[in-house]
Order: C-alpha cells, then structure tokens, then sequence
C-alpha cells in the first residue's frame, strides 16, 4: 500500500508556548499509526526544532517546514533555504501552496527550482497542486492542473519524482468551509495518476502519495481517505486542534 499521510499545515498560527501546548495535547491523546501510515507536521520556522525535539520517539511522525527558497545561499533576507531546514533535521518540505502562489507570486517555473533545490539536500517535497473557483466553474480543471505538474514537476526523472508527495487542493475549498465532495476528490486524484503514468508509467504512478486538501476535519476524513487514489490530507484548521487532527489521524486508510 502507498504511505497514506495525514500532514498537518498550520500556516502563519499559534504563539510558541501555543505551539508546544497543542504538541503535548496532541502526543497525549490515544493514537496509533500503523506501519504504511504517517503523520507530517507543517509548523512555522521558528517552531521548526521544537517540533522535531518533541516528535523523537514517536514512529511514523515527522517535521515539514512550509516554504523554501530557490537559491542554496545568498543575499536573500527573510528567506530560508532548503540546506538550512535540513541541517535542523527537517525531513520535508510544503511546496506550491496555494497561498504561495497568490499571495507572492510563484510560478510553476519557481516552484520546479524549489523542487530542485529541496531535492538537493534530501528533503521530501509536498507538492501543491489545485484550481481556484473560476477553473471549476469552467470545468477546465483537468487541464489546468496538469500543467502545473507538467511544469513543475516533469523535468525530473522517475527516481526524483517518486521522492515527491503530491497535495490536490482545490482553492475553492481551502478555509471556505465548502469542501470537495469525495467523489470529486478521487475523480481529480484519480486524474493526476493518469497524467503521472502517461508520463512515467504506471509503475511509478501507483507508488506515489496524493493527498487531498480542502477543509478537511475528523468528521469527513475517513470518507474522503476511503478513496482508492487518495492518500490522505494537508489540513489546515483542523490541524490546530488535538482532538480534531488525531480524527483526522484515524481516518487514513
């Protein structure tokens, strides 16, 4: 079986002492993964090492951090690059947010160099793809995530991109409270593993991850999961809350 992930996305949340607290309540409370399955920690920079400290011991966790840059060093203030966050121990890296791509501008071609550059110094990238609201209206969505992978994505060959975790957030769904029904999550999952074995074969295709992101909770995550192309989630709201991601948790397959 593929790795089915519940990852775990806090975005710009949560003051230090915050972040601690929901780590402790979270290893706290009663949960068990199984051996195919893995619970990823999406947490702010600074928060990076404490996450990783509390997570030793615990089998099937692991730290993400939730950006990289395209450069292994320079003069780039306020940026991170991918050789810092895995001197710290970081093991993976969110890429493509959806939020990265509107509010600062990334482009498939800046997220193909993040890609690299993550790859580069052995960090797992998961990679965001999804069409916002106008695409679905549209029903050109198909399409329109394809090219993102295309460009982001298919350079690489087909060693490199089975170390890629891909994340299929719809937009539209993303904190609007709406959410993709599960039927049309896998029938957008179900899409990116053609593309992916049109292009790879579908050897390849079948071993790679896809996670489904769009206002996911502990009441619809074991539906959602339940899917035979979907892999788990990148969640976000739910994920600040311990009783509600440890649900999530238990949805995987």
């Amino acid at each position: 079986m593929r790795k089915q992930i519940a990852a775990a996305n806090w975005k710009m949340n949560l003051t230090y002492q915050q972040a601690e607290q929901l780590m402790t309540d979270l290893l706290n409370t009663p949960h068990a993964l199984k051996e195919h399955q893995l619970a990823v920690f999406g947490v702010p920079f600074p928060y990076l090492t404490m996450v990783a400290e509390k997570l030793k011991g615990h089998a099937g966790t692991s730290v993400a951090a939730q950006n990289c840059y395209t450069q292994k060093s320079g003069a780039y203030t306020g940026e991170t690059s991918a050789e810092m966050i895995a001197s710290v121990g970081v093991q993976y890296v969110i890429l493509g947010h959806s939020e990265r791509r509107e509010y600062f501008n990334e482009s498939n071609q800046m997220l193909a160099d993040k890609v690299n550059m993550a790859l580069q110094y052995g960090l797992t990238p998961i990679f965001c793809c999804g069409e916002p609201l106008s695409i679905r209206e549209a029903e050109t969505q198909n399409s329109y995530v394809e090219v993102q992978l295309r460009e982001s994505l298919f350079h690489l060959n087909a060693a490199d991109l089975l170390k890629i975790v891909i994340a299929y957030e719809p937009i539209w769904a993303i904190g609007t409270g709406k959410t993709a029904t599960a039927e049309q999550a896998q029938d957008m999952h179900a899409h990116l593993r053609s593309v992916l074995a049109a292009q790879y074969g579908a050897g390849v295709a079948d071993k790679i991850s896809i996670l489904y992101g769009g206002s996911v909770k502990g009441s619809n995550a074991a539906e959602i999961f339940g899917k035979p192309d979907v892999d788990g989630g990148l969640v976000g709201g739910a994920s600040l809350k311990a009783d509600e991601f440890v649900q999530v948790i238990k949805g995987l397959k």
